[in-house]
């Protein structure tokens, strides 16, 4: 039985604490916070509202656990990880089914998905902590230089709600594998599987190494990046308030990851025509996940011989997919995670619909009656002869608008790919492969994709460009720069 069945409200709600020091509690202040159901706009359950004294709290705890943790051998830390992706496995439903109740992501296109990459995640991890080694340097036939690798200490670690499951392993398994310890804080919005994650860690974990809390950014997520105690700062979100982040890093000169918003390009060549490029933009564009992605390749530059059918189709295959009960296993396309954002992708189609020569080719504004009003459910929508410098095309929506812009000359398209503060993904789609290895090195983006529009994978280098963040994740290199630190010594052996 689980923390939060163990505490269930009067009111039927699911009443879930946060972990700090190995202790499930409840904030300080004993206030909390509501987490409500985006495909029923109805509440399901309370969290602790963390504040600045639960903070202080969590950072002791894992700076009292660092001690010990940093100290564990190598091996014994990953044996601890891969115990943890058992573990995950064995409850991958029950986390599955939580994600889809409290993200709106639909249970069998995205939620289900969402759970096997965390446990792969464990699983790539938990075999690379041996990895966390130095080299052997030549500097004098009587000296002995060397470099070892060292864990920074308490990472403070902050992610958003569009795939938390996912973005919490992304963070903590490094981390942890490197000798680190832990506070996050979890998204207001979509904090119920990684408490619940941090529930399944703390089984195979010691006391203080992981600490998991809920609130709010101002009261909760700013006291963390602000404590005199953190090493690290790991980031996931916006780039507005990754240059917040930023801020307080520099304030104590402390390093910081940032992986922020993207308006990703997929270039289209004309001898690209085919059915299975329209699957790929569709995966490209994360319909899906509602495009609630900052992956999401939300500017289609289609050459223009091909433009006008290949419209056609795509605006047929995305008709197909479902929209409805993220619970449903026949739903594709779930809900848009609360009104806010709601109510943001809504302005933006209204912007579209009213623009000067724009054509809505599938879409629009969502239903007002039915079934779909009932929640936070839009169709995927997307405007023809759009042109780079729309709102639309510039600004990162984190909603289904695609915008759809014609291209004859292949320097011309790269240089309007680039024509932006962005610079996270982009996909590029042609048999040609010397075309598709020059657009790919020209193009500003930090992962490029040729001829697939799949997401992130175990042991890939990924992270973006300009605005669109510092520093990599998902894979060793990544691991390495982000939670360790070089110590170099050196030995006179003639003394």
């Amino acid at each position: 039985m689980t923390q939060a069945e163990n505490t269930m409200a009067g009111s039927g709600l699911r009443r879930q604490p946060m972990l700090i020091g190995g202790q499930w509690v409840w904030a300080a202040s004993g206030e909390t916070l509501s987490v409500e159901n985006p495909g029923r706009r109805q509440a399901i359950a309370e969290v602790p509202r963390g504040g600045e004294a639960d903070v202080d709290r969590a950072v002791d705890a894992a700076l009292t656990a660092f001690s010990t943790w940093k100290k564990t051998q190598p091996r014994d830390r990953g044996l601890m990880l891969l115990r943890i992706a058992d573990a995950i496995d064995r409850r991958a439903e029950e986390l599955a089914r939580t994600i889809a109740e409290e993200t709106g992501n639909a249970l069998r296109t995205q939620a289900r998905p969402e759970v096997q990459i965390a446990v792969a995640m464990f699983r790539y991890f938990g075999g690379l902590a041996g990895e966390t080694k130095g080299e052997t340097l030549p500097l004098g036939h009587d000296l002995l230089s060397f470099t070892q690798r060292e864990p920074l200490g308490v990472v403070a670690a902050v992610i958003p709600w569009n795939a938390p499951l996912m973005l919490a392993s992304v963070k903590i398994a490094p981390a942890l594998c490197a000798g680190n310890t832990m506070v996050m804080k979890t998204a207001e919005d979509a904090p119920l599987a990684v408490l619940m994650l941090a529930e399944i860690c703390q089984e195979h974990l010691p006391p203080g190494v992981l600490n998991m809390l809920s609130g709010t950014g101002p009261e909760c997520g700013a006291p963390l990046l602000h404590h005199p105690s953190v090493a690290k700062l790991s980031f996931t979100g916006s780039t507005g308030v990754g240059k917040l982040v930023m801020e307080a890093a520099a304030k104590r000169i402390l390093p910081v990851s940032l992986e922020l918003g993207g308006k990703s390009p997929s270039i289209v060549y004309p001898d690209a025509d085919e059915d299975w490029v329209v699957d790929g933009i569709i995966a490209a564009m994360r319909f899906t996940r509602q495009s609630q992605s900052c992956t999401a390749g939300s500017r289609l530059f289609l050459h223009r011989k091909i433009y006008d059918g290949f419209l056609e189709r795509l605006v047929a295959k995305t008709s197909q997919l479902r929209i409805g009960d993220p619970l449903d296993e026949a739903t594709d396309i779930g809900a848009i995670i609360n009104e806010r954002q709601f109510t943001k992708v809504c302005g933006y189609v209204r912007d579209g619909i009213e623009q000067a020569g724009s054509r809505l080719v599938m879409g629009g504004l969502p239903d007002t009656d039915g079934p779909l009003s009932e929640g936070y459910f839009m169709r995927p929508t997307a405007f023809a002869q759009a042109e780079n410098e729309w709102r639309l095309a510039r600004e990162e929506i984190f909603g289904p608008v695609l915008v759809a812009i014609p291209w004859d000359d292949e320097e011309a398209v790269i240089r309007m790919a680039n024509d932006s503060h962005y610079g996270l993904a982009a996909y590029i789609w042609t048999h040609d492969i010397g075309r598709a290895l020059r657009a790919a090195r020209d193009v500003e983006a930090g992962w490029v994709q040729v001829n697939q529009g799949t997401g992130q994978l175990p042991g890939h280098s990924y992270g973006g460009y300009k605005q669109s963040g510092l520093g990599r994740e998902f894979s060793l290199s990544a691991m390495l720069d982000s939670f360790t630190q070089v110590k170099s010594i050196t030995v006179n052996l003639t003394r």
